[in-house]
């Protein structure tokens, strides 16, 4: 019976690799980690959906498989029919994703990293078949990525996300991250306001607000999945209701924002991730896959 047992749960795995590629933005190679669901074909009739995940502050491509459990809970999920068979990519950068002091991080994702990806594997190269997710500081960037080019994401997903208001507390690695200390090392309060997510609400707000004329916009919003632990020493429950409030106010029947017992570390994350996946898969690949 054991084995018959291991078989089964055997039986939907898909393959992880580990790759870098020359980025021209950065100067320097591009790691990254690649999850291919079951079975994957590079020569499918239709392209997979593809799913950008974001490590956190000081973190690396490798987290979300190591500590995040990534491959089994997309086996699991994918298994169960909750998601599709998808591609999932988790980059590494050395920055908040953010074009900071340290790395253009943010410019290397969309000019280097996407245009690798959709010519490396067979993935959607359209907002349909595209998500992007974080945690942390990831979830920081996540969200400004998905505010900032609706156009390009299907839906988006939070966790835990390090986008404080106004500023990050005085525990937060931010204060001490490159991507944010000026020339005399100092956090760079000017460069925070112009990356933090309210700078892009209004334009976002604009953006996927139908014309007085119109039924629809011409970009649709980007459903948002937000997630918090109650006990996070950075308070991120308090930050969490905030942005849901905020988005709220834009698109009232597309944010949901769950709150699980623990801090801000693996284990709410881990156990938030089926939920994100399964909310995000919502909304990625449902509408027609050239738009």
């Amino acid at each position: 019976m054991a084995g018959l047992w291991s078989l089964f749960n055997t039986a939907v795995a898909g393959e992880v690799h580990y790759d870098t590629f020359d980025s021209p933005t950065l100067g320097h190679d591009y790691p990254y980690t690649v999850y291919l669901p079951d079975h994957y074909d590079a020569n499918a009739a239709e392209p997979y959906p593809v799913v950008y995940l974001l490590h956190g502050s000081f973190g690396n491509e490798r987290d979300w498989l190591a500590k995040g459990n990534l491959a089994q809970t997309a086996d699991r999920l994918i298994r169960a029919g909750h998601i599709p068979p998808a591609v999932f990519i988790m980059p590494g950068s050395r920055s908040w994703w953010v074009d900071g002091h340290n790395e253009a991080a943010r410019s290397a994702f969309f000019n280097d990293l996407m245009p690798h990806v959709e010519n490396q594997y067979r993935v959607g190269a359209t907002r349909a078949l595209r998500g992007v997710g974080g945690l942390s500081a990831g979830g920081f960037g996540a969200l400004n990525f998905a505010l900032e080019k609706p156009e390009m994401f299907a839906a988006a997903a939070a966790l835990s996300p390090a986008s404080y208001l106004p500023y990050p507390p005085s525990n937060s690695s931010a204060h001490r991250h490159p991507a944010f200390l000026d020339e005399q090392g100092n956090f760079d309060t000017a460069l925070w306001d112009q990356l933090n997510y309210p700078a892009y609400l209004e334009a976002y707000r604009i953006n996927v607000t139908p014309r007085p004329s119109a039924e629809e916009s011409d970009i649709p919003i980007v459903p948002l999945y937000i997630s918090a632990g109650r006990s996070d020493v950075y308070d991120a429950e308090f930050h969490a209701r905030q942005l849901r409030q905020a988005m709220e106010r834009i698109q009232p029947n597309d944010v949901r924002l769950d709150l699980y017992p623990g801090g801000h570390t693996w284990r709410v994350w881990r156990a938030s991730l089926p939920a994100a996946l399964t909310f995000m898969f919502q909304h990625i690949g449902k509408g027609p896959i050239n738009q």
